[in-house]
């Protein structure tokens, strides 16, 4: 005797699908034809146009889908985030600037939590597109384990706190007005506090650090900086719990956009392989091109179900971390495979400013490093298995 076992696996509700339906059109209708002419290594589009474009966004209902509704958001669920980011990463500027900020400007999600004049000084503004913010964790002594890498102090004076010290590889710092600054206050993971620092500020500076991306990142210089006590974020003592807590949630979208890119790469390899001839027959009649291709494949599904499912879990309101580390670690290490392999199916062409792939292969060789390098991953993995708070 038999007993029937329904298991749907993850099948997307007709809402999402909707959802991811209308993120494509978006994409393909309104973001594809801004990048014609813009140069191979932009990183943004004009004011004017970006402006025109979040309109669309709005009346496609996209707009600020990852904002709280108290805060006049949409306040999605992760997994409808994760779908978006999946579809709003498939064009040229995809891996870092996902449908060229059509969706709006967010502050770090944090901030949410902040008091009421923070919230009016700083979230307000933000999605009103009049201000912009940036998080600051990484210093030169690592950024993988900041409850033991910050060395940046804030010691107390008065009615102030005096920051000192450096942070590096911060996006989007140059640009911004304030932003989200983790600095020491005492000893191990309860000694670290969350400051918003703002631009102006005496003593406060940066510099761009050029890297393999066109969209360089910064290096913070803090040198006596004061920050007025009602800059501080929650309670003195707790900005590992909000670093943590911000990692997590946003290892899971960063998953999702990498499986984006990789998806788009790999649709485009299949379209060449089938009209591209060498030595006598297509491409795709080559056993080499198919096994790269469905190995490819198998690596998507495998990334997409594993992100699918940190996004769930966290959903439910429990702890996903080991979740979005698995799907962290697999899709940037994945999509980084599936892009070499599409350059392969291409050859000369695939190495050319023509094609976007030589771009999106140096990005994506960044997501194996940001949120969390690979070995990072492994380790906390491994380590909840052989520790036994994970079973198999």
């Amino acid at each position: 005797m038999t007993t029937k076992i329904n298991f749907d696996g993850f099948v997307l509700s007709d809402e999402l699908k909707m959802l991811r339906k209308m993120v494509k059109d978006f994409i393909r209708d309104e973001v594809i034809p801004l990048e014609e002419d813009l140069d191979f290594e932009a990183t943004h589009i004009q004011k004017e146009k970006l402006s025109q474009l979040q309109e669309k966004a709005k009346r496609a209902g996209l707009y600020q889908y990852s904002v709280p509704r108290k805060f006049g958001g949409q306040g999605l669920s992760i997994f409808a985030r994760t779908i978006i980011a999946e579809e709003a990463s498939q064009h040229k500027l995809g891996a870092y600037n996902p449908a060229l900020g059509a969706f709006g400007e967010s502050p770090p999600d944090i901030l949410y939590n902040g008091s009421k004049r923070q919230i009016e000084r700083f979230v307000y503004p933000t999605l009103e597109g009049k201000r912009s913010g940036f998080i600051a964790i990484t210093e030169p002594s690592g950024g993988s384990d900041p409850a033991r890498s910050i060395h940046t102090r804030a010691e107390k004076t008065r009615n102030k706190w005096v920051l000192n010290g450096q942070k590096v590889f911060i996006t989007g710092a140059d640009t911004a007005d304030y932003g989200i600054v983790f600095a020491r206050t005492g000893e191990g993971r309860q000694g670290i506090t969350a400051f918003i620092v703002e631009k102006g500020m005496k003593g406060f500076s940066h510099q761009l650090i050029p890297v393999i991306r066109s969209w360089y990142p910064c290096e913070l210089f803090f040198d006596h900086v004061e920050v007025p006590e009602e800059n501080i974020l929650g309670e003195v003592g707790h900005g590992f719990e909000y670093v943590q807590k911000w990692l997590i949630g946003n290892r899971i979208p960063y998953a999702a956009g990498c499986i984006g890119i990789a998806t788009a790469a790999l649709k485009k390899a299949i379209e060449y392989a089938n009209i591209r001839e060498t030595f006598g027959s297509k491409l795709a009649d080559k056993q080499a091109i198919q096994w790269m291709i469905a190995d490819s494949e198998i690596e998507l599904r495998a990334a997409r179900w594993l992100t699918y499912e940190a996004a769930w879990k966290a959903d439910l309101g429990e702890n996903a971390r080991y979740e979005a580390s698995s799907a962290k670690l697999y899709a940037t290490e994945a999509a980084g495979r599936i892009m070499d392999r599409v350059i392969q199916i291409y050859g000369g062409m695939g190495l050319t400013k023509e094609l976007p792939f030589e771009r999106w292969f140096r990005e994506l060789r960044i997501k194996r490093v940001g949120e969390g390098p690979s070995e990072v991953h492994r380790m906390l993995i491994s380590r909840d298995l052989l520790s036994g708070k994970r079973k198999l």
